[in-house]
């Protein structure tokens, strides 16, 4: 249903019933804009019609006409309204309207949804009309129903009256992200990365083999799983008109691809030791999972895909930290929760930073919000919600590089952000304290490794962290792994930023027998106790399936690794992190070794000039952890990838920088 854009004033009087009531105010106001929104129900208007949604009810009222004012009644049952009917016995709601110019559904006909289109105010409507082309593309056709496109052109294409050639451009190339479908036009046309969402990376055998499943008719080459930096899957070499089955197969798991892409709040990252760690502060189970429907549930249908959060004005990413280690990276991410004790009451909570973020453009680091908030359910969905609707309402529309929550917190100053928020958390009337940021424990701590065998909290029990070279897995890989956690950890596995995998709660008894594992033996990727080097390495996509990157990343990745392990002996593990392109997406700032694809030239012999080779910039010295730093200038730049000359450059570096010496002189 297209509908002209009315900015509107609701006002809400509510009669006492007839039968009488005791109430001393006879008439109750209500005050809002736009979208009326009360527990759960939703009062849209249109040119046409209103809609009152109450859970998975959908009921329609016909006004019987549409002015410069349009007055209406609706009867609530007793079941249907959002006030007790012992207090009301009919509605009177009057509508002031002003007509805009622009037009936009604000119910996808096709779903019965509100457009995420419709819970924007109307200036943020009027900016991403004038904004760039993905805003007008996602004013044209909501992207929130973007999963019916998927089965609509899966069947044209299943019966032959279509080729994915013909789909729709913006479609193919932008809408179907928010499906967490990403078409690799110039590497794999007709084939589609597709993202999960697994909040605080926790999977099990039977997903493990499913994803297993999905990709093995794509052969060895593209049908491949990746663990991302997001704790994430990624599902290779997708063709549309498979999408709806592995689509209906992970929602019968538990799992789902919506709002994985584009303009959607990404994976919630998670600690990977949550609830096993000794020295746990926080376990954030409970908070990825509550912050993962709260951003891609629909409240009213309880279906996944929330309108609500479906057209932001870029990605948005959170994570949330258990423990002093920060295995989740809260310093590179839109909001971070950093556990911490309140300094007077003992009381667990999180100091919230803001504002962490990569991109072709700009590098930045989370700055501290001065906000303290309880580590409980309701305060740590309640501050997200309030931050995400002002980031949704109020950022850029127009330049996509300063449409990152960073850009904002500045334009306010943190001082005047933080205000807002308060503000903004006050409106929602849920009992939410924001306390100033409360002071960061200083005893001495070290941060911890994931890789290899450790203790649990839980007596017996110990955790085995398994290696995956550049996160990349096989058919084959991925159903070694879901045996090996059926045998040995209940069926969980747990994924790593590092893109790895932990599996948890293994018997202690047990450990010997899974080691000698020949998944894990000799001649496997998987491993245990990899070197010191080839254990650390963090890679973006490359150029085998992304059109952005400069240069392959993964295998020279899982290659040169292997050789500086023969080359060289360092001390501590040694993290090398390499990106194809300046996007960062293999997060090379926060590395002790950085290597980005750029640009390059080598003399050539044949010709007698310097010409122009594959090559990359190399950063030094990015830090994680309690003292998280990015190394934002590159170390050396225009360095040829070709290994005879990367590798000496690579091996002088961990000489000079990070003590290694070579592996004959010790």
């Amino acid at each position: 249903m297209c509908a002209i854009y009315w900015n509107v004033q609701i006002k809400i009087f509510l009669r006492p019933s007839d039968h009488g009531n005791r109430h001393s105010q006879p008439w109750q106001q209500w005050h809002n804009t736009g979208l009326y929104n009360i527990t759960r129900f939703y009062i849209m208007l249109t040119t046409n019609r209103i809609l009152h949604f109450n859970h998975n009810k959908m009921v329609r009222f016909n006004p019987a006409a549409v002015s410069n004012s349009l007055l209406l009644f609706i009867v609530f049952s007793a079941n249907d309204a959002f006030i007790p009917s012992s207090h009301i016995r009919r509605s009177l709601i009057t509508t002031e309207l002003q007509a805009e110019t622009v037009t936009f559904e604000t119910v996808d006909s096709r779903t019965g949804k509100p457009t995420g289109t419709s819970f924007l105010p109307a200036e943020a409507i009027e900016r991403a009309s004038k904004g760039n082309p993905i805003e007008k593309a996602k004013l044209a056709k909501d992207g929130t129903s973007a999963f019916v496109d998927v089965y609509e052109y899966a069947a044209k294409i299943r019966e032959g009256k279509m080729t994915w050639e013909e789909m729709e451009a913006a479609d193919l190339n932008t809408r179907l992200k928010f499906v967490g479908m990403l078409h690799r036009d110039k590497r794999t046309p007709g084939q589609f990365m597709m993202r999960l969402k697994v909040p605080n990376g926790i999977v099990n055998s039977d997903q493990m083999r499913f994803y297993a499943d999905c990709v093995e008719k794509y052969g060895e080459e593209r049908g491949v799983v990746d663990i991302t930096t997001r704790q994430n899957i990624q599902l290779r070499g997708v063709k549309i008109e498979d999408a709806p089955d592995i689509i209906d197969g992970l929602h019968a798991r538990n799992q789902t691809t919506f709002q994985s892409a584009l303009d959607s709040v990404r994976n919630m990252v998670g600690s990977p030791l949550a609830g096993i760690d000794d020295k746990e502060m926080v376990d954030t189970r409970e908070f990825c999972n509550a912050l993962n429907d709260l951003v891609s549930l629909d409240p009213v249908t309880q279906t996944r895909g929330n309108p609500m959060w479906g057209n932001l004005p870029r990605k948005f990413n959170i994570a949330v930290s258990g423990s002093r280690d920060d295995f989740s990276h809260t310093h590179i991410n839109d909001i971070g929760l950093q556990p911490c004790p309140h300094a007077t009451t003992g009381k667990m909570g999180f100091n919230v930073v803001l504002g962490g973020y990569m991109s072709i453009k700009r590098v930045a680091e989370s700055i501290p919000a001065d906000m303290w908030i309880q580590a409980d359910r309701n305060s740590v969905v309640t501050l997200s919600e309030a931050i995400l609707r002002i980031f949704r309402d109020e950022s850029e529309r127009k330049d996509r590089q300063k449409a990152r929550l960073m850009w904002l917190v500045e334009k306010y100053g943190m001082k005047e952000f933080k205000a807002a928020v308060i503000k903004e958390i006050t409106s929602y009337d849920r009992g939410v304290a924001v306390h100033d940021a409360q002071p960061a424990p200083t005893e001495p701590f070290e941060r911890r490794e994931l890789l290899g065998v450790h203790k649990q909290k839980q007596e017996g029990k110990s955790r085995v962290g398994i290696l995956v070279p550049t996160g990349r897995l096989s058919v084959k890989e991925c159903r070694e792994i879901a045996d090996l956690a059926d045998a040995y950890s209940e069926g969980e596995i747990r994924l790593t930023v590092e893109q790895n995998i932990i599996l948890p709660n293994v018997d202690d008894d047990k450990i010997d027998a899974l080691l000698n594992e020949d998944a894990l033996g000799k001649g496997s990727r998987l491993q245990v106790n990899p070197g010191l080097i080839e254990g650390n390495v963090v890679s973006c996509t490359g150029a085998q399936f992304c059109g952005l990157a400069l240069i392959e990343t993964k295998a020279n990745a899982e290659s040169i690794a292997r050789k500086l392990e023969e080359l060289v002996t360092v001390d501590r593990p040694i993290r090398i992190h390499w990106t194809g392109c300046p996007n960062s997406c293999g997060q090379v700032q926060v590395a002790d070794i950085g290597i980005m694809g750029g640009p390059a030239r080598k003399f050539d012999e044949a010709t007698g000039k310097m010409m122009a080779v594959p090559g990359c910039k190399i950063f030094v010295g990015g830090r994680i952890g309690e003292d998280a730093h990015l190394s934002l200038e590159p170390f050396k730049e225009g360095v040829p990838l070709e290994e005879e000359i990367l590798i000496p450059e690579l091996v002088e570096i961990l000489k000079t920088q990070f003590g290694a010496v070579d592996k004959q002189a010790r």
